[in-house]
């Protein structure tokens, strides 16, 4: 389960209960919520300060699963800058051959160049679905994707004798 799905099955619950419990119990059942956050965010922060500094690189396991990164995120502890969790994204997502073109930390809109896996049967919609998914756990601060093609690079032309010349 995603971070976002996470977050939405709770927001989905909480609203469900609000709507069918009685005040009091509803406010005590998002205060609970509210002290399993802090003591899990607690605990996602020693874990990121025990492993940072080691050697051989321990963090970067952590930082590469999207669960454990949507987590840093959502607690504020993810180390790395939104360009790099962005690039993470586009790895996980197996879109790696789209370079970012900008990204505006206003609005959230990330634009993406590249060229689509497949044969184009619906294959960018695929592409962009896998984008946001990742990017809805590496770098959940992204909003809108649009993607762009890149253009194709010239055909090689090869200059040689004639079949059957000698």
């Amino acid at each position: 389960m995603t971070v976002a799905a996470a977050s939405s099955r709770v927001d989905e619950l909480l609203d469900q209960l609000a709507a069918t419990a009685d005040l009091r119990t509803a406010e005590t059942v998002e205060e609970l919520v509210r002290a399993l956050m802090a003591m899990y965010g607690e605990g996602l922060a020693r874990l990121v300060g025990l492993l940072s500094g080691r050697s051989g690189a321990p963090l970067d396991a952590l930082l590469g699963d999207e669960l454990v990164a949507g987590l840093l995120v959502l607690h504020d502890l993810h180390p790395e800058d939104t360009a790099r969790r962005i690039d993470r994204a586009l790895a996980a997502a197996d879109a790696a051959s789209y370079r970012v073109d900008g990204f505006d930390p206003a609005t959230g809109a990330l634009r993406l160049t590249g060229r689509a896996d497949g044969c184009g049967c619906g294959s960018a919609e695929a592409t962009r679905a896998r984008i946001e998914e990742a990017l809805s756990c590496f770098a959940p601060e992204v909003g809108p994707v649009e993607l762009s093609s890149a253009p194709r690079e010239p055909a090689l032309l090869q200059i040689g004798p004639r079949p059957g010349a000698r």
